[in-house]
């Protein structure tokens, strides 16, 4: 998948990263029952738009891509603001090697998780939990598999369940695309 997205962010084709907010994520932020801000850490973040979005809620924002031109047009975007979130080149299965820390209160994984290889989740999965607050909620978009021959490999709810077992899903809500896609909430215990 990594040669994939540097190709996707070289030749300019990432219908994934349309520069605009979800409503999901928008809702959580500034919805009748908005978290209260704290450390944010976007994953899979590629240009930064929602890191972006997050920083200028008050929001401590650490975010994360293994994409070089995803990162650095995310670095653009930033200088181009007056927020500063923290943006990272590296990779979401390894984040104890990165040093981002721990205490986040609110993780945004926005079609990250369902491109990971099969013996990337646990390391991804394990990472997440360390890094993340008790309480914390974790937003999750994705693909259900076997949606398109090449590409992501899906999720289900229950290999959720079976990766996260210090979380409770909280909700899971069909997405609107012809797609079968979900939006998954969970919330560390």
């Amino acid at each position: 998948m990594n040669v994939f997205f540097r190709v996707a962010y070289l030749v300019g084709f990432k219908p994934w990263d349309s520069g605009v907010t979800p409503p999901e994520l928008v809702a959580v932020v500034e919805g009748a029952n908005a978290l209260e801000p704290g450390r944010a850490l976007d994953l899979g973040c590629g240009t930064g738009t929602n890191a972006i979005y997050l920083a200028r809620h008050g929001w401590e924002v650490t975010a994360i891509d293994f994409t070089p031109r995803a990162v650095a047009a995310a670095r653009r975007k930033v200088e181009a603001t007056t927020v500063r979130p923290r943006i990272l080149e590296g990779d979401v299965t390894r984040l104890e090697s990165l040093g981002i820390g721990t205490g986040f209160s609110l993780l945004l994984d926005l079609g990250c998780y369902h491109s990971i290889p099969e013996a990337g989740r646990d390391g991804y999965a394990r990472g997440v939990t360390a890094a993340a607050a008790p309480g914390a909620r974790l937003l999750m978009f994705g693909f259900a598999p076997h949606q398109m021959r090449f590409g992501p490999a899906g999720f289900t709810r229950e290999e959720l369940q079976r990766r996260f077992p210090k979380w409770r899903i909280e909700s899971a809500e069909r997405g609107t695309d012809r797609m079968e896609t979900w939006w998954f909430r969970l919330r560390r215990l």
